[in-house]
């Protein structure tokens, strides 16, 4: 069923993000995770591609094995890089041909030294237009970010770059991360205030350790509050990552009650392929299916 029709009958919901496993050796652990956080009843599960648009089968086969197998909806993601039209077409015909009725349609990052693609496939709203033209019953989610996307002039401009995204044929969008709820209100505000109110999926990043803060810092647009980023340093400095993992799961689950509580239909969250933090997470929420 289309994503945004389970949320009609589904809400508050969770969402979860999975990586296709590297290889068959990290194969037996995916499965346990994705065993462990069924506990969640997840309305919807996410399967990305590789970095620099690799793993576009690795995406369809996990996305595949988790509808059939589990019982999930599933979303594979589907990006700009190394596709052209044909190959888009063929994606296309692949993931329906699995009965998968939604695909996330995203840019993507593209390699060191590329910065177009073939046939004019450069941007999310390239993407969405074609998938449209192979298929228009399939449901299309699309990025949005709270904080602007790095290369978006600002929050407007960025605003204005989703509400295209919608207007070539996107039925909604799932946020990047976010740690400030201030943010995603807006920006659903603003759309709004463009005439559109078209379905937006808060995303949530629980922190579990110093170095995965380092990393944020270093590679995402995503700024983190100065409180927050107080708090995990002073953890890290008396308690390591284990204490950094407890304030990182209480600041989450203070989010996504926050989220729910102010009318967001549900949250996404990341479990980069570990189940124990994001179980952590949704029961200090409240929100533990029974």
């Amino acid at each position: 069923m289309p994503i945004p029709r389970l949320i009609e009958e589904d809400r508050p919901f969770i969402s979860l993000e999975f990586f296709p496993p590297r290889n068959e050796d990290a194969l037996p652990v995916f499965l346990d995770t994705v065993h462990r956080l069924a506990r969640l009843k997840p309305l919807f599960a996410a399967v990305t591609c590789g970095a620099g648009g690799g793993g576009a089968t690795g995406t369809l086969r996990t996305a595949r094995d988790l509808c059939e197998e589990k019982g999930f909806t599933v979303m594979p993601h589907m990006t700009c890089v190394r596709n052209d039209p044909e190959s888009i077409a063929e994606q296309v015909r692949e993931i329906r041909s699995c009965g998968i009725r939604n695909v996330l349609a995203v840019r993507g990052d593209f390699p060191d030294g590329v910065d177009s693609a073939p046939k004019g496939l450069r941007h999310a709203t390239d993407l969405v237009r074609t998938v449209r033209q192979q298929d228009p019953d399939l449901c299309v989610g699309v990025a949005a970010y709270p904080d602007a996307h790095p290369e978006s002039e600002s929050i407007e401009q960025d605003i204005e770059h989703l509400r295209q995204k919608f207007e070539a044929g996107a039925d909604f969008a799932v946020t990047q991360l976010f740690f400030d709820n201030r943010k995603y209100f807006d920006m659903v505000e603003r759309l709004a205030d463009k005439g559109c109110t078209k379905l937006v999926i808060p995303s949530v990043l629980p922190i579990r350790s110093f170095g995965q803060v380092r990393r944020l810092m270093g590679l995402c647009s995503t700024p983190i509050p100065g409180k927050l980023l107080a708090a995990l340093e002073a953890a890290h400095a008396s308690g390591g990552d284990g204490a950094v993992r407890d304030v990182g799961a209480d600041y989450a689950a203070a989010q996504v009650r926050g989220l729910v509580d102010a009318g967001a239909p549900g949250v996404h969250l990341y479990p980069f392929n570990r189940a124990g933090l994001c179980l952590d997470v949704v029961e200090r929420a409240g929100l533990m299916p029974a």
